[in-house]
């Protein structure tokens, strides 16, 4: 497909088309350094792609990253897919998604295997007290970070405002906030019109062959789920897992903290697969890993296969993992592969952008919604729901509260916010502390 055929201008094409294999290269370091979270890692690829490869312009770099900003799934997954299909077609984006993914998703295998086998240890325990810590305030960044560029208009403080509310108080389902915020944020766009050319240049793009892609794509992501489904039973966890993480990845709007709070209803109070603990673990070491922090997932389909599979352990741990990996990224390269070739008009639909600046705005409600309930299980070892009526109240008890974990929070606030130490050290040093009170203890 050239340029023309994508309307992209002369002057903004690629200015060096690398070969396929020094393409595998540089998205293969990529894959390795992308610690950091979502925003670490679009500067690691900006530097990469615009800076020093200058594969992209700087108009292209931010014109994809605003659209797959707006899809579900992992941004920085996704904008290394799009480049890689610029570059190379299908078996680019493939490459580039895969190799920004696996690195990853191998060492979070890894460590949930320790995890599940040697997770109730003394000593794992006592460094996991810390990291948790330092994972709530690492949500409590991301909550302050997103609010600054989401909420600028009144509307968006309510629509935030009446998320949480939807959330923590009603316990109302995650996908219903988000449809409610998407229509509030079109509706309050209507009086602005769309750029005239863009229905023209829309029009003249292959409709047929979008549907084409879309097809293909959601027979390659549900096709083996169903086989999954056939194999094991629609009772068994394999297949409960691959149902409820494919819902999962049409959902996951506003990146992985906006997602965590609904992922952690369902897996701990609805499933009964993880404790509130664990999962603050998993995201811990989701964190401290490189790859997108939605390779929590990972984590918790292999401890829900692990302890619930009724096979040999390690075999039906490594097939739960397995089916969440593929859940969770196969639908990524299903939106990308769609809607690359209208990247560069869809910023010219203000109703779409209104749309979707109300699914920003509900993510930051989402997300305090997440750093509140963290905090309390965090922070108190009993915490009661008070159900009155349609609403509930959650009531920590004060006289359980954990000094330890309230002060390592802190430090992990002053290590963050204050000397900007770096997601690694921040952790590594409430980890360490942790540690080290257990053993004079």
């Amino acid at each position: 497909m050239s340029d023309q055929d994508l309307g992209i201008d002369a002057e903004a094409a690629i200015e060096r088309e690398p070969t396929f294999t020094q393409a595998l290269a540089v998205w293969l370091r990529i894959g390795l350094l992308s610690f950091g979270g979502p925003t670490a890692q679009i500067a690691l690829m900006h530097r990469e792609v615009v800076e020093r490869q200058r594969w992209l312009g700087e108009q292209q770099f931010l014109n994809a990253l605003s659209f797959c900003m707006l899809l579900p799934g992992p941004e920085a997954m996704q904008l290394a897919t799009y480049v890689g299909w610029r570059l190379h077609g299908v078996r680019g984006g493939l490459a580039a998604g895969l190799l920004f993914v696996l690195p990853g998703a191998f060492l979070v295998l890894t460590l949930a295997a320790i995890y599940a086998a040697f997770g109730e240890v003394a000593l794992v325990q006592a460094i996991f007290l810390g990291i948790k810590a330092a994972v709530l305030v690492i949500v409590i960044e991301a909550l302050l970070r997103v609010a600054k560029r989401a909420l600028k208009r009144r509307i968006d403080w309510l629509i935030a405002a009446l998320s949480f509310v939807a959330i923590f108080f009603f316990s109302l389902p995650f996908p219903f906030v988000i449809l409610l915020a998407a229509i509030a944020g079109y509706v309050a766009a209507r009086g602005e019109t769309a750029d005239s050319s863009t229905n023209e240049a829309i029009s003249e793009a292959s409709i047929g062959r979008a549907m084409r892609t879309a097809a293909t794509w959601l027979l390659i992501w549900i096709v083996p789920l169903i086989a999954v489904a056939l194999v094991f039973g629609r009772e068994h966890v394999l297949t409960e897992l691959s149902v409820f993480f494919s819902k999962l990845a049409v959902v996951t709007f506003g990146g992985a903290y906006a997602v965590l709070a609904y992922m952690t209803q369902e897996v701990v109070q609805n499933h009964g697969w993880l404790t509130a603990g664990e999962m603050l673990d998993g995201l811990g070491l989701a964190e401290t890993t490189n790859g997108p922090l939605i390779l929590v997932t990972e984590f918790v389909g292999y401890l829900a296969a692990y302890r619930f599979g009724g096979g040999p352990p390690l075999v039906i741990g490594l097939l739960g993992a397995g089916v969440t990996l593929w859940a969770t990224f196969a639908p990524c390269f299903l939106w990308v592969l769609t809607g690359a070739p209208f990247i560069e008009r869809l910023q010219h639909m203000p109703r779409l952008s209104g749309a979707l600046s109300g699914v920003t705005a509900a993510v930051v409600g989402v997300i305090l919604n997440l750093s509140v309930w963290f905090g309390l299980h965090v922070f108190f070892a009993t915490v009661d729901a008070l159900a009155l009526g349609p609403m509930t109240l959650w009531l920590p008890d004060i006289g359980t509260v954990d000094w330890l974990s309230l002060a390592l929070a802190l430090v992990a606030a002053a290590a963050l916010l204050w000397l900007h130490l770096g997601l690694a050290w921040t952790l590594a040093l409430t980890g360490g502390l942790s540690l080290a009170w257990h053993l004079i203890g």
